[in-house]
């Protein structure tokens, strides 16, 4: 076994991709990225600080909440949540960003890549008044690369099949996985059950 250091050794492994793998990348959204996004409730959004420290994070809401603007531009509104700002501090001081857009029963996704800035202009943020609630900011992206990726992972890992759900109880709750990764002990104050109670009401006053 070796590292692979060089594109060159990649190529030697792999081979050349095939001709409408390249072909099928955008520069703009088609009408049919235009739906898919239309489509979607739930997208992954990756970014890097100014070290090239990669992160990635999930967002959702209903099905559009990401907004097409025009075929070079879309929101994506920013709501309440644990305040770390990951993503968008790594916006600031490095504007390259991926999207990875999925549709519940569809194997296909979407893949977008461009640059991205955060606003808060009134007009901006109105455009999702439809939510019933106004997002903090919004992330702008402009797209320069826009194309759908095959099924092979979905259908692969079978991320939409009943029959492939785990039991919920079989995993901990995320109170009790918090307790453990924070070392606390079973005496503290906050129990479980307490944290459990804090992260379920955190859910149930998201924006």
């Amino acid at each position: 076994m070796a590292k692979i250091e060089t594109r060159d050794q990649l190529r030697g492994i792999y081979g050349d991709p095939m001709e409408i793998a390249l072909q099928k990348e955008l520069s703009v959204l088609d009408k049919h990225c235009r739906r898919f996004i239309e489509l979607a409730p739930f997208a992954v959004i990756s970014s890097a600080n100014e070290k090239g420290e990669g992160d990635v994070s999930p967002r959702g809401d209903g099905p559009g909440f990401v907004k097409v603007l025009d075929d070079k531009t879309i929101l994506m509104p920013d709501r309440p949540g644990n305040r770390r700002l990951d993503t968008l501090s790594n916006i600031l001081v490095n504007p390259q960003v991926g999207l990875l857009f999925m549709v519940p029963g569809m194997n296909e996704t979407l893949r977008l890549n461009g640059t991205a800035e955060i606003r808060d202009d009134a007009d901006l943020l109105a455009l999702f008044a439809d939510t019933g609630k106004l997002p903090i900011s919004v992330i702008k992206m402009t797209v320069r690369e826009a194309y759908l990726h095959c099924a092979k992972s979905l259908m692969r890992s079978r991320l939409w099949q009943a029959d492939a759900q785990i039991d919920r109880k079989s995993f901990p709750t995320l109170g009790a996985i918090i307790k453990d990764q924070l070392s606390l002990a079973s005496g503290d104050e906050q129990t479980q059950e307490e944290t459990d109670a804090y992260f379920a009401k955190s859910i149930a006053e998201k924006g």
